[in-house]
């Protein structure tokens, strides 16, 4: 798949933001042709259109067609909300939000019922430029069940020893065993399949562990077996473990067609329009925090390094919309010692145009209405390069400014040492480390899936995203499409990219904060301290949402996770020395 980024906005109290995620395409396009043989080991059909939301059913074969879809992780606000300037005249709200505000509306147009709820997030990333501007004062299973034939077979090695299995046994005899043999190995299955049927929901974690297992040992007749009693399991209406196995099987079936023959190596679905993405991201982004957080957290930290520069240029690896900066800018613009100039260089991808649908033009008109209606000087200078493949002169910084370079989610997908031997994820932090920046800011997914073996990638990837499904059943019901949209458009692709494809096509490798930490520190970087009003803010905006998010800081970090599991990192680097 192309390299691509993904863009998350939204549009509230008259103020447009966006949220980056980059996303490179999940599977590659060569896999993306149509099945030409029976495909029916095929768990389920997660990826197929418009389910009928009214019947909450595990899925099967027989019920949906196999399509695919490109990974459109990313979308954002393009609407004209950003001409409003409403907002900036209210009154803050009460942090003390109510998780139940969160709830989705019957209608789906809105996801906040309390508009001071939505007041309160916009007011939060607006108050925390506004301070920052003032002056100075997993258990892996190792036991799978017996198939059948296995319980069998074992039985007839106990037997060996007696006079029944013997040569010389009669003929009559052996009738007779083969007939009792049958009549037990049928009710040996039809009591399996019949608890096949109640298998509830606590156990299905540890039997797509085993499906993994398998299929890592390149048993498929018991890896067929397997998938046979977790498709009955899954269902994409269900807990979140039953809506994560579906797609989690997709995957592991989707692994296993590529190390056969060449008939299907991929999903095939039918990629959404533009604007159904943009819809779906922006509920992505309303009815959980890790987007806003990591904009948040990425935004203060500029705000704190270049607060008192007159010249500032912002190189944003992944620009997509442009509204990360809505906020920014117009905190720079109320800085006590007046506007600076900002120049913003945008670097897009295909994914982004396709969303936006147009150019890079739409994000200069953008940010060129932000610059009239705060009254602030900005320059934006497009980029239509995929990341991996820029380089320094391309960049133009220029003597006397204040350079901040930011990623938002996206280096994860440029490929390291293990993928290329010319290692381009660290050559790019060396080539912005050449650039002598005031500040750079990293948001990250927290999961170790880069070098990691098949079998332990499965399980850090079965149990990061339970966190994430589990976080989403908090504000978005089951029974909804969108929820099914934001599932299956926004995540899925990622998870089968990181289970079923290896090497170059692999492009989800996300690393933990400590590896992030020493490939910076490598490339000459160390922590830049966030701001701890942009850790008190964060707090209370998590309060809007659930009591289980988490906020946590370490080595220089802030970590944002669900219960007790890490989920984004959030930081910020200068040069060292």
């Amino acid at each position: 798949m192309d390299s691509r980024l993904c863009r998350y906005g939204v549009i509230s109290a008259g103020l447009s933001y966006s949220t980056s995620s980059s996303a490179v395409p999940s599977v590659p396009n060569s896999l993306f042709s149509s099945l030409k043989s029976n495909i029916g080991n095929s768990p389920i059909s997660c990826f197929s259109t418009q389910p009928d939301c009214d019947t909450n059913t595990a899925l099967s074969d027989s019920q949906e067609r196999y399509n695919s879809t490109e990974n459109l992780s990313g979308y954002a606000s393009c609407n004209s909300s950003l001409e409003s300037s409403t907002y900036f005249h209210q009154s803050s709200p009460s942090v003390d939000c109510r998780r139940e505000s969160l709830l989705v509306h019957s209608d789906g147009t809105s996801y906040i019922e309390d508009a001071n709820s939505s007041h309160e997030i916009v007011y939060t990333s607006q108050e925390l430029g506004t301070a920052l501007m003032a002056p100075d004062g997993a258990n892996e299973v190792t036991n799978t069940p017996q198939t059948n034939g296995q319980r069998y077979r074992a039985s007839s090695k106990d037997c060996q020893g007696s006079s029944m299995c013997q040569p010389q046994t009669t003929f009559v005899t052996n009738c007779r065993q083969s007939t009792e043999a049958a009549r037990v190995e049928k009710r040996l299955t039809a009591i399996e399949d019949l608890s096949l049927q109640r298998i509830p929901p606590g156990n299905l974690k540890q039997l797509l562990i085993a499906c993994a297992k398998t299929l890592s040992e390149n048993n498929i007749d018991k890896f067929n077996m397997l998938i046979a009693k977790a498709r009955v399991a899954v269902s994409i209406y269900g807990e979140p473990i039953q809506r994560l196995g579906a797609y989690m099987m997709e995957g592991l079936v989707a692994r296993k067609e590529a190390s056969g023959s060449n008939i299907y190596r991929a999903l095939h679905c039918q990629e959404p329009e533009g604007k159904d993405l943009l819809t779906y991201m922006h509920t992505l982004y309303e009815i959980c925090p890790y987007l806003k957080f990591g904009y948040m957290a990425a935004n203060g930290a500029i705000a704190e390094a270049c607060r008192t520069e007159d010249r500032i240029h912002i190189i944003d690896f992944q620009i997509a919309q442009g509204t990360q900066w809505v906020t920014l800018l117009q905190a720079l613009a109320a800085r006590p010692g007046g506007a600076p100039y900002v120049r913003i260089t945008g670097i897009d991808d295909p994914v982004s145009k396709y969303a936006r649908g147009g150019g890079l033009e739409a994000v200069e008109r953008r940010l060129m209405a932000l610059s009239e209606q705060f009254g602030i000087p900005v320059e934006f200078h497009g980029m239509p390069v995929l990341a991996a493949d820029i380089t320094r002169d391309m960049l133009d910084v220029k003597p006397g400014e204040a350079l901040a370079v930011n990623f938002p989610l996206q280096l994860h997908h440029t490929p390291d040492e293990s993928v290329d031997v010319n290692n381009p994820r660290d050559g790019i932090l060396r080539m912005v480390r050449s650039l002598s920046p005031k500040v750079i800011t990293l948001v990250e997914q927290e999961s170790n899936t880069n070098t990691a073996p098949f079998l332990p990638r499965f399980i850090e990837t079965l149990e990061y995203y339970l966190a994430m499904f589990e976080s989403i059943d908090e504000t978005m019901p089951r029974h909804r499409r969108e929820r099914i949209n934001v599932e299956q458009h926004c995540l899925a692709r990622d998870i089968v990219n990181v289970i079923a494809c290896e090497g170059k096509e692999r492009v989800e490798r996300h690393e933990l904060f400590g590896k992030w930490k020493s490939r910076l520190t490598m490339a000459g970087f160390r922590p830049y301290p966030l701001s701890s009003y942009v850790n008190s803010v964060m707090r209370g905006l998590l309060k809007c949402y659930s009591k289980h998010y988490t906020l946590v800081e370490k080595d220089g970090a802030m970590l944002l996770g669900w219960k007790d599991r890490n989920l984004i990192s959030a930081s910020a680097w200068c040069c060292d020395g």
